[in-house]
């Protein structure tokens, strides 16, 4: 019989799958966990159960959130539900104002902002300009292109086939076009076509090869021509699908039926797309052409212009860029959702994307070397919290990557390049989360439950979801306001110490002592459960033999409770100075070593030594355990 001591400093690769249980020559199985769950991994090594979520208002349905930061001091949160949107500033709603994107169209926006302007589009909508013009002051319009003399400067295309020629009845004045083959549709009517390269607009729709239009600019000829074109955005081709500013350029990135074309305005001039005759500070426009469908999902400026397509990532270079010196390469083979946007971010220089298959996170980063991007996996080893991302967001303060699923659930990673950490665990709650969004150092979730949808703040020192905390100078037994928590069960906090659980009932709840401060909300319990040891002896390995812990310590760090299964249970440690019941009294953080023996042979290598499971509303942080094991082979 073999004792040994095995120490784990750090849990820097987080929790990783169950098929990796046999691979403990690997790195990441030394600083990995089984499971992790409500809790946030600190790029330093230890584990701290996740802050709680403070509620901040209902929202008027599911939606999603979007940041607007006009200036370090003014910095909103807007959340879109169904043909709305909200505006909060520091937690307070300032305003509301009608939007033209239903709930369904909501997963589908993309948007970027310039100064006090976010502009939105989505490729069934025409595309909007959002304006702030103070807190309560907020309007929607529509984009206008830049005009002059009579001419609309956006993109235009050739959508029916090259054949196909439009004859004009005059050249000037109100004239009819007749085309060859079927081209107009009644929807045409306000719509701006080219006719050799002269812009007219149509006023009246007559058949499908006959409409009425205005001329804005005198025709040169008006014989049948082949030369003609129409806009390419409108309610007949569709909007814009994706779009980004890059070198002093306004990047659209396809649309509706145009899904692989990109546009580029001119330099400086956001709203110009004139493609001129290819000066340099010029409108470029081109299409992505492979062996491949590439929609176009996603573009951003990165190093170089990034652009993520259905079947593909691509890089734009040139610097700066030009119509003449502009290249584009093809660098990886991934692919970007079709069903929904998720909004690539930057972290550390690397661009983080949700893949189309699903149970993946890639990182888009520029290799010195090879001279080309590449697309790591960073969910390789944890791919069973993974599923169907439909937001995501970074805090770059805490390196916190924050991913909502379609199940529900969250996933977060810890990143940190610089020392390569990357490391997964799960965050659950009595509900699911749907949206995310960092603005200025302050993470909000948009979270369904019942009772309706939340919108809430990650928030240190709150120890529940959807909670609220409050102060009365003397003591009260009644506690009101949590009225989105009707009929709910919830936690309670009084005076530092826990209490029973209560039930919301007319929006309050009754304390069982009367107390001068609360904090009221959904519990959640944190799990942390180790990854069986990989043992290696003078005979080989453990694997098939007996394994019995003999003792365990956990080093702790502002610490009040510590609820431990070794194999017989569950049961809470005391700690020197107080009892080990949390209602005794309120229980003082514990920084140190807490030794805990444990008993009984483990016949199967792939159980865990020991558990920590939780859901006392108290502080919890773990920072390594040193394990001494007895080995019978």
């Amino acid at each position: 019989m073999a004792r040994l001591t095995t120490n784990k400093t750090s849990f820097t690769s987080g929790e990783i799958s169950p098929d990796l249980l046999g691979r403990g020559d690997l790195r990441a199985y030394e600083n990995g966990a089984a499971k992790l769950r409500n809790i946030f991994i600190n790029p330093t090594g230890g584990l701290t159960r996740r802050h709680g979520l403070r509620y901040i208002d209902t929202a008027r349905g599911d939606g999603r959130l979007v940041a607007f930061e006009f200036n370090t001091e003014q910095v909103y949160l807007l959340v879109f539900t169904d043909l709305f949107a909200d505006a909060y500033r520091d937690g307070v709603k300032v305003a509301s104002f009608a939007t033209p994107w239903t709930q369904a169209q909501i997963g589908q926006i993309v948007w970027v902002q310039s100064a006090d302007t976010l502009l939105v589009v989505n490729p069934d909508v025409a595309p909007k300009k959002i304006t702030r013009t103070s807190d309560s002051s907020w309007t929607v319009s529509d984009w206008t292109f830049v005009e002059k003399d009579g001419r609309i400067y956006q993109p235009h295309h050739k959508f029916a086939d090259d054949g196909v020629t439009l004859t004009a009845s005059a050249a000037t004045g109100s004239i009819t076009l007749t085309a060859s083959a079927d081209v107009f549709v009644a929807a045409h009517v306000g719509a701006r076509f080219r006719f050799e390269n002269k812009e007219v607009e149509i006023t009246a729709f007559t058949s499908a090869t006959v409409v009425s239009a205005s001329v804005k600019e005198s025709l040169a000829a008006t014989a049948a021509t082949k030369d003609w074109e129409e806009q390419s955005f409108s309610v007949v081709r569709g909007w814009p699908a994706s779009l980004n500013f890059h070198q002093d350029r306004m990047v659209i990135g396809g649309s509706r039926d145009l899904p692989n074309q990109l546009w580029l305005s001119k330099s400086a001039d956001l709203f110009n797309f004139d493609l001129g005759t290819g000066l340099d500070d010029e409108a470029i426009e081109f299409a992505i052409l492979s062996d491949q469908v590439n929609a176009i999902r996603a573009v951003f400026s990165g190093r170089h212009l990034q652009v993520f397509t259905s079947g593909a990532e691509w890089m734009v270079s040139g610097d700066p860029l030009t119509p003449a010196n502009l290249q584009l390469r093809r660098q990886t083979r991934i692919g970007s959702p079709t069903d929904r946007t998720v909004p690539p971010r930057d972290v550390d220089g690397a661009t983080l994307f949700t893949p189309r298959s699903g149970a993946e996170l890639r990182e888009f980063l520029f290799a010195d070397v090879e001279q080309a991007y590449q697309s790591a996996d960073l969910a390789t080893l944890a791919k069973h919290l993974v599923d169907s991302t439909v937001d995501q967001d970074f805090d770059t303060a805490n390196r916190l990557f924050f991913m909502a699923m379609g199940n529900g659930n969250l996933a977060t990673v810890t990143i940190f390049r610089a020392e390569q950490v990357t490391a997964w665990s799960l965050q659950e709650t009595q509900g699911a989360f749907r949206s995310v969004a960092m603005v200025g150092n302050t993470v909000y979730f948009l979270v369904s439950r019942t009772g309706g949808v939340f919108l809430e703040v990650l928030e240190k020192g709150m120890n529940v979801d959807s909670g609220l905390s409050g102060t009365n100078a003397t003591p009260k037994s009644t506690w009101a306001g949590l009225d989105h928590l009707e009929g709910q069960i919830v936690t309670v906090l009084a005076d530092g110490a826990q209490q029973t659980d209560k039930t919301v009932s007319g929006g309050a709840i009754s304390l069982d002592e009367p107390a001068t401060s609360v904090e009221i909300g959904l519990s959640y319990a944190h799990t942390i459960e180790p990854l069986p040891p990989s043992i290696q002896t003078a005979q080989g390995g453990s694997q098939g033999g007996r394994i019995r812990p003999v003792a365990i310590t956990f080093r702790l760090q502002d610490t009040a409770v510590l609820r431990l299964d070794t194999g017989r249970g569950f049961t809470n440690i005391p700690f020197k100075g107080f009892g080990s019941s949390v209602l005794d009294q309120p229980p003082q953080p514990f920084s140190g070593d807490k030794t805990v023996r444990a008993l009984g042979w483990r016949k199967d290598g792939t159980e865990p030594l020991w558990r920590i499971e939780q859901s006392t509303p108290l502080p919890f942080t773990l920072l390594s355990v040193t394990t001494e094991i007895s080995i019978n082979g």
